[in-house]
């Protein structure tokens, strides 16, 4: 099994969830950091959420990790603050803000093969 660190972001995000990351097939995906930052120039809310639809023993169902995060100006938060998430193949990783190009996100992950 081949472990590879990768990062991944996404710019100017809105209202509206934005897929951050998806796990590739016959991978599995260990979350080690997810930071938003507000981009806005005032204050916002960020949103980030877990979409999966993976079954073993039972269905995984999409959650929030985080809502409504007070970001005032010029800040950023570190969702994760330590903690990890696994994810398997076809898991999701998504962001939202609460104003147009309100923020950007970087999620750092370990894909194993």
């Amino acid at each position: 099994m081949a472990n590879t660190f990768k990062l991944k972001t996404k710019a100017g995000i809105d209202a509206s969830l934005v897929k951050v990351y998806t796990v590739p097939a016959d991978t599995t995906t260990v979350v080690i950091g997810l930071t938003i930052a507000n981009i806005k120039g005032a204050s916002v809310t960020a949103d980030a959420k877990i979409v999966s639809d993976t079954s073993d023993s039972e269905t995984n169902a999409d959650v929030y990790i985080a809502k409504d995060i007070p970001l005032p100006a010029g800040s950023s938060v570190e969702v994760m603050a330590g903690n990890k998430i696994v994810l398997q193949a076809t898991d999701e990783v998504w962001v939202s803000g609460s104003a147009t190009d309100a923020v950007d996100a970087v999620l750092s992950i370990m894909e194993i093969t």
